[in-house]
């Protein structure tokens, strides 16, 4: 509080913050026409080929640059929240991007996609994570945002097998804290016969499952969202899902946050067709094929010890080329563009077979 607010009287103290939502009405809107007149330039510099309006590397410079100056009381996490709308809804008088993801409304991949696109999106529920890829790839899309990662329950493997065959690059990521809740509707709460929920969920919250409702089948949806709607249904049926899609489907929250482990984070990322430039906090993924011979990782993981890399994730799957032969998913840290990774790269392919460049893209951001 400044020095000139204390002693104020209510009314006063109002008075100056009607005039600051004034001020700040006037600088957004003023920021909004800077982004038309980025957008009349790309334009009148692109010539043939179609301007490219959203940046990923520079408006995770800028997110991160505010959340560094940010002097509170406010919190980072809520300074950045508040800048990705004004930068989303500014990229929307631009060019409005369309973006899919894995539906229907209300999945944690719908909140991931709104926590880092911002609302002004226009999204694009998917039934999988196939139809995802093949929006992108097909320019339906501008992006596409997918499950990957899981803090409790691991790899999404059907996400990392769609790059065995994609050309589609990673342009981004997000890390969502996921909070399960048990909801049914409404009157339903004392004749559940069955709890639906994705596969992952309901191993996410097997614990409290086991505890809470023992002898209750227990039935996988394609989607947390599916389930939600299967149980707005029925009302023996109850789903666990998160609470955006309780609001969507009208569902009474029996238990909030029955996750088994309290930091339950689950990581997206974001794929595109084209590359990113560095930001300067970044994070590489490779796919990397090799001889089915003894000593095959140790070849692979040797060069990132020696290049002093720091591996953030490798994950094996099963490749398409023969029986028993598999990839390697690497990620670290660093942009390809960094020659220190540039020349590990080289020393990687020179023992592999086939080294595939996922992307390049700025670390989720952590505030």
């Amino acid at each position: 509080m400044t020095d000139e607010s204390k002693g104020m009287d209510l009314e006063a103290l109002r008075e100056n913050i009607d005039r600051i939502d004034q001020e700040m009405l006037a600088l957004i809107n003023d920021r909004a026409n800077y982004a038309l007149r980025v957008a009349e330039t790309k334009v009148a510099a692109s010539e043939d080929t179609p301007p490219v309006f959203y940046r990923p590397d520079r408006e995770a410079r800028v997110l991160r640059n505010l959340a560094s100056i940010n002097p509170g009381p406010m919190s980072s996490a809520n300074i950045t929240m508040i800048f990705r709308q004004i930068m989303s809804a500014c990229l929307a008088l631009e060019d409005p991007m369309r973006v899919a993801y894995l539906g229907p409304e209300g999945t944690f991949t719908q909140e991931a996609t709104l926590q880092h696109f911002g609302n002004a999106v226009i999204g694009q529920p998917m039934v999988t994570v196939d139809d995802i890829f093949r929006e992108v790839a097909s320019g339906n899309a501008h992006y596409g945002v997918v499950p990957v990662e899981n803090s409790s329950e691991g790899v999404v493997s059907h996400t990392l097998d769609n790059f065995l065959s994609s050309a589609l690059r990673i342009c981004g990521e997000a890390e969502l804290r996921v909070h399960h809740h048990l909801m049914v509707a409404p009157g339903g709460a004392d004749s559940i016969e069955k709890i639906c929920s994705h596969q992952q969920t309901l191993g996410q919250c097997r614990h409290w499952l086991d505890s809470h409702y023992p002898n209750v089948a227990r039935i996988p949806a394609s989607s947390n969202a599916q389930a939600a709607m299967m149980a707005r249904e029925n009302e023996h049926t109850a789903a666990i899902a998160g609470e955006m899609a309780a609001e969507i489907y009208g569902l009474e929250v029996l238990a909030s946050n029955i996750e088994d482990q309290i930091d339950n984070t689950t990581r997206f990322i974001v794929v595109g067709r084209e590359n990113v430039a560095p930001s300067g906090c970044d994070k590489t993924s490779i796919m990397v094929s090799m001889e089915n011979k003894p000593g095959a990782l140790f070849k692979v993981l040797e060069p990132f010890h020696r290049c002093e890399v720091s591996l953030t994730s490798i994950e094996t799957r099963p490749s398409k080329a023969g029986k028993w032969s598999y990839v390697f998913f690497i990620d670290f840290e660093g942009h390809v563009s960094d020659l220190p990774i540039q020349n590990l790269l080289e020393e990687v392919d020179r023992g592999a077979l086939e080294i595939k460049l996922l992307g390049s893209y700025p670390r989720a951001l952590q505030v």
